[in-house]
């Protein structure tokens, strides 16, 4: 057969063909293996437990626990600058709770079932607390996240099945200031309260009648949150807690109204909230909190 000009171009075109489709998986797996090793922590430093992580962990670091941790509620004191916070993460690995007494913290990725309640407790400023599950915490008021700061973000987090039971007033997350300091620039964003007993939220300022009266709380954004609270009349509650924006979130069961706002709660905004059917309306308010709201027409009182 006379090999044409015709002839090379296709066998060159079906060659290079039969080439892309050779080298196309180990590209594929070169590009995930490259997308998991970046999602992946990157850990810096290693620790034992809590008391070694403080004693040499440094500002910026990512320190990873290579002892069990899943009997002891780990309490961080150690904390890195505004510019590098010390990361502590868990991997998805089991603890008894988590407290936080520190400035410049990153807390990601453990697992706290059955923990003494509150099942994680932030005091401090510029904590961020992310990707960590609560499940079921048991004594105290039953919280799930109690948070006590400036400069605050709690995210990607999932509290189920907070229990009322024994008269007690079980939150999926909570903050007020009476021995605690008041809170500022708080943002909770994505997070999961599932079958919370209580509200998903109650925020309460110094000058709610309980509080210290020193200071203020305020400038909290509560955005994407799922909020499932079964025996509450509301499922987030400000008293005395100024400038909160509340948009995107899911209220996912049949409270009497969304959201309240008492005791010079001023300035807040509602918006593109989804609301369950069973909702009688989303947001009650009352005469010292009106001023500077935006939002729905309110229905009732807080």
């Amino acid at each position: 057969m006379r090999i044409t000009c015709k002839h090379v171009v296709g066998f060159l075109a079906i060659s290079v063909l039969a080439l892309l489709i050779t080298l196309s998986p180990a590209s594929s797996a070169l590009t995930a293996s490259s997308a998991r090793s970046e999602a992946a922590p990157r850990c810096t430093r290693h620790a034992t437990g809590p008391a070694d992580a403080a004693r040499s962990a440094r500002p910026g670091d990512v320190v990873c626990f290579d002892g069990d941790l899943s009997r002891r509620r780990l309490v961080i004191t150690k904390g890195g600058t505004p510019r590098h916070p010390i990361a502590y993460s868990g991997g998805g690995g089991s603890v008894k709770g988590i407290t936080v007494e520190a400035d410049d913290v990153v807390v990601d990725g453990f697992r706290a079932v059955r923990p003494q309640a509150p099942g994680v407790e932030l005091t401090g400023d510029r904590i961020t607390l992310r990707n960590t599950t609560v499940i079921r915490p048991k004594g105290g008021d039953g919280d799930g996240v109690r948070f006590f700061g400036d400069d605050l973000t709690i995210a990607h987090n999932t509290v189920r099945d907070t229990d009322n039971s024994g008269g007690r007033h079980a939150d999926c997350m909570q903050t007020f200031a009476s021995d605690t300091p008041p809170s500022h620039r708080v943002r909770i964003e994505g997070n999961r309260c599932e079958q919370v007993d209580n509200m998903c939220l109650m925020a309460e300022g110094p000058n709610d009648g309980e509080g210290d009266g020193r200071g203020t709380t305020s400038d909290f954004v509560i955005k994407d949150n799922f909020c499932e609270t079964l025996r509450a009349s509301q499922a987030l509650m400000f008293e005395d807690v100024q400038n909160v924006t509340i948009t995107k979130n899911t209220f996912a069961a049949p409270t009497h109204h969304a959201i309240g706002l008492a005791i010079h709660s001023t300035g807040a905004h509602v918006s593109g909230n989804r609301l369950h059917a069973g909702i009688r309306y989303e947001v009650g308010i009352d005469a010292s909190s009106r001023r500077g709201y935006e939002g729905p027409e309110p229905g009732g009182a807080p």
